[in-house]
């Protein structure tokens, strides 16, 4: 085993002990792997940036194939520090008012196409299907029966102009048990993909308590414990 792989496996274990150390309570090591999580994920941003935006987008395109115009962003950008100077700061509503613009431009047309005409177009689909053998009732009619009735009962719940009374109130109702399902659908989603993102990480502790990494995961445990016990020592008021 390479001697890169096996810090790695100490560096890691490390890491996730002193995250999960926040399970006993809140703790200079887990306040250690924070700041040390947000240090690395701005520098490796910056590091990212710098070197597809500054070099690869804007220095080589306009050095080595003239691309001379790219001038106007690389203007625009620095308008944006202006932020820092007080006096001059007003300029940074031109760069931003021209990225709002352009962001709203490009994000409004795909937002109604995913959310408004693709939910109509899943709405008015067929009930009912109609073959050579007359008129079925597929499992694809049902679950387009179902959309409807979902749809429909929703925009019937969030429809304030009237009282929800008689039929409204039913039909509201129902409008509610399908925003319980889909918002129990996401919550469950949520909870298995973190669980399975729990799970993945204590494999890989498993695996680093081995002999062949040194038994990296018993090693920095007992640390971990130590370390706490004697920060907890620390904390007490002195008799």
């Amino acid at each position: 085993m390479s001697t890169e792989t096996l810090i790695g496996a100490w560096v890691a274990v490390g890491l996730s002990l002193l995250i999960y150390s926040f399970l006993y309570k809140d703790n200079p090591f887990f306040k250690l792997a924070e700041h040390i999580f947000v240090g690395v994920s701005i520098g490796y941003l910056l590091t990212i940036t710098y070197y597809q935006v500054m070099v690869n987008k804007l220095y080589l395109p306009m050095m080595q194939q003239g691309k001379w115009w790219l001038v106007i962003p690389a203007f625009l950008g620095m308008l944006m520090l202006s932020r820092f100077i007080p006096p001059i700061a007003w300029l940074s509503r031109i760069s931003f008012a021209f990225l709002l613009g352009i962001s709203s431009g490009l994000a409004i047309p795909r937002q109604i196409s995913s959310f408004i005409l693709q939910q109509v177009q899943g709405t008015i689909k067929p009930l009912i299907t109609v073959g050579d053998s007359g008129v079925m009732f597929t499992f694809a009619n049902l679950n387009s029966l179902l959309i409807l009735i979902g749809v429909v009962s929703v925009l019937f719940y969030f429809f304030f102009s009237i009282e929800h009374t008689g039929p409204v109130r039913r039909v509201a109702r129902i409008g509610i048990y399908f925003l319980m399902i889909s918002f129990g659908a996401a919550f469950g989603y949520t909870v298995m993909a973190r669980m399975s993102l729990l799970i993945g990480r204590l494999d890989e502790l498993v695996l680093y308590s081995s002999a062949a990494y040194g038994h990296a995961t018993l090693v920095l445990l007992a640390a971990m414990i130590l370390g706490l016990v004697w920060w907890e020592r620390r904390q007490r008021p002195e008799s």
